[in-house]
Protein backbone atom coordinates (compact mmCIF):
# COMPACT_ATOMS: atom_id res chain seq x y z
CA UNK A 1 0.00 0.00 0.00
CA UNK A 2 1.53 3.48 -0.76
CA UNK A 3 0.78 6.37 1.17
CA UNK A 4 0.46 9.82 -0.84
CA UNK A 5 1.54 12.73 1.66
CA UNK A 6 0.25 16.03 1.44
CA UNK A 7 3.06 17.09 0.33
CA UNK A 8 3.05 15.01 -3.29
CA UNK A 9 -0.78 16.24 -3.29
CA UNK A 10 0.33 19.79 -3.27
CA UNK A 11 2.74 19.03 -5.67
CA UNK A 12 0.58 17.16 -8.11
CA UNK A 13 -2.00 19.98 -7.79
CA UNK A 14 0.68 22.76 -8.83
CA UNK A 15 2.10 20.46 -11.60
CA UNK A 16 -0.86 20.02 -13.33
CA UNK A 17 -1.95 23.65 -12.83
CA UNK A 18 1.11 24.63 -14.78
CA UNK A 19 0.72 22.05 -17.63
CA UNK A 20 -3.15 23.44 -18.18
CA UNK A 21 -1.95 26.74 -18.56
CA UNK A 22 1.24 26.35 -20.38
CA UNK A 23 -1.06 24.33 -22.76
CA UNK A 24 -3.37 27.54 -23.25
CA UNK A 25 -0.54 30.03 -23.67
CA UNK A 26 0.66 27.56 -26.34
CA UNK A 27 -2.84 27.54 -28.10
CA UNK A 28 -3.15 31.19 -28.10
CA UNK A 29 0.08 31.70 -29.59
CA UNK A 30 1.43 33.43 -26.09
CA UNK A 31 4.12 31.24 -25.01
CA UNK A 32 7.05 32.95 -24.91
CA UNK A 33 10.21 33.83 -22.59
CA UNK A 34 8.38 36.36 -20.78
CA UNK A 35 5.13 34.37 -19.98
CA UNK A 36 6.66 31.05 -19.48
CA UNK A 37 8.51 33.29 -16.22
CA UNK A 38 5.39 34.33 -15.57
CA UNK A 39 3.32 30.81 -15.40
CA UNK A 40 6.98 29.37 -13.39
CA UNK A 41 7.11 32.67 -10.73
CA UNK A 42 3.04 31.82 -9.69
CA UNK A 43 4.36 28.35 -9.75
CA UNK A 44 6.64 29.13 -7.17
CA UNK A 45 4.52 31.88 -5.17
CA UNK A 46 1.14 29.33 -5.24
CA UNK A 47 3.24 26.41 -3.68
CA UNK A 48 3.94 28.30 -0.54
CA UNK A 49 0.56 28.92 -0.50
CA UNK A 50 -0.99 25.66 -1.30
CA UNK A 51 1.46 24.60 1.69
CA UNK A 52 -0.58 26.58 3.76
CA UNK A 53 -3.98 25.59 2.85
CA UNK A 54 -4.49 22.21 2.10
CA UNK A 55 -7.89 22.19 1.16
CA UNK A 56 -6.84 25.29 -1.22
CA UNK A 57 -5.33 22.42 -3.68
CA UNK A 58 -8.11 22.69 -5.77
CA UNK A 59 -8.16 26.45 -6.48
CA UNK A 60 -4.31 26.36 -7.59
CA UNK A 61 -5.27 26.08 -10.89
CA UNK A 62 -7.67 29.27 -11.63
CA UNK A 63 -5.11 31.02 -8.87
CA UNK A 64 -2.37 30.60 -11.46
CA UNK A 65 -4.32 31.28 -14.54
CA UNK A 66 -5.11 34.37 -13.14
CA UNK A 67 -1.60 35.29 -11.92
CA UNK A 68 -0.20 34.73 -15.20
CA UNK A 69 -3.18 37.21 -17.02
CA UNK A 70 -1.99 39.80 -14.33
CA UNK A 71 1.86 39.56 -15.11
CA UNK A 72 0.67 39.59 -19.09
CA UNK A 73 -1.47 42.53 -18.40
CA UNK A 74 1.30 44.33 -17.10
CA UNK A 75 4.05 43.35 -19.69
CA UNK A 76 2.23 42.78 -22.63
CA UNK A 77 -1.28 43.31 -22.72
CA UNK A 78 -4.58 41.06 -22.34
CA UNK A 79 -4.27 37.30 -22.45
CA UNK A 80 -6.00 35.54 -23.71
CA UNK A 81 -7.89 37.32 -26.40
CA UNK A 82 -11.64 36.34 -27.03
CA UNK A 83 -12.25 34.96 -30.02
CA UNK A 84 -15.80 32.93 -29.54
CA UNK A 85 -18.50 35.93 -29.35
CA UNK A 86 -19.55 38.91 -32.14
CA UNK A 87 -17.77 41.72 -30.19
CA UNK A 88 -15.40 43.03 -32.83
CA UNK A 89 -13.30 44.99 -30.05
CA UNK A 90 -10.44 43.10 -28.41
CA UNK A 91 -10.97 41.97 -25.49
CA UNK A 92 -10.39 39.38 -22.78
CA UNK A 93 -11.51 35.68 -21.43
CA UNK A 94 -10.92 35.37 -17.61
CA UNK A 95 -10.99 32.57 -15.43
CA UNK A 96 -14.37 31.80 -13.27
CA UNK A 97 -15.04 31.02 -10.94
CA UNK A 98 -13.34 34.03 -10.37
CA UNK A 99 -11.84 33.38 -6.60
CA UNK A 100 -10.56 29.88 -8.25
CA UNK A 101 -12.07 26.58 -7.61
CA UNK A 102 -12.76 22.87 -9.05
CA UNK A 103 -13.32 23.17 -12.91
CA UNK A 104 -11.65 26.77 -13.60
CA UNK A 105 -13.34 27.75 -16.98
CA UNK A 106 -12.31 30.89 -19.30
CA UNK A 107 -15.60 32.70 -19.92
CA UNK A 108 -16.04 36.18 -22.07
CA UNK A 109 -15.79 39.22 -20.65
CA UNK A 110 -18.25 40.95 -22.96
CA UNK A 111 -21.11 38.00 -23.67
CA UNK A 112 -20.58 35.98 -20.78
CA UNK A 113 -20.07 32.88 -22.49
CA UNK A 114 -18.22 30.21 -21.38
CA UNK A 115 -15.44 29.45 -24.11
CA UNK A 116 -13.51 26.64 -22.37
CA UNK A 117 -11.71 24.57 -19.49
CA UNK A 118 -8.54 26.07 -18.40
CA UNK A 119 -6.24 23.82 -20.57
CA UNK A 120 -8.69 23.56 -23.13
CA UNK A 121 -7.92 26.39 -25.85
CA UNK A 122 -7.52 26.39 -29.22
CA UNK A 123 -5.70 27.63 -32.17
Amino acid sequence: MDIVTSDEHQTDALLTARALVLHDLEATAAANPASVSALEASVTTRRWWASQWEEGKEYVAGLIAQDVQDALLEETGRWPLCRACDDLDPHALYIHPELGGPDPTWVCESSGIAVAPLGGLTR
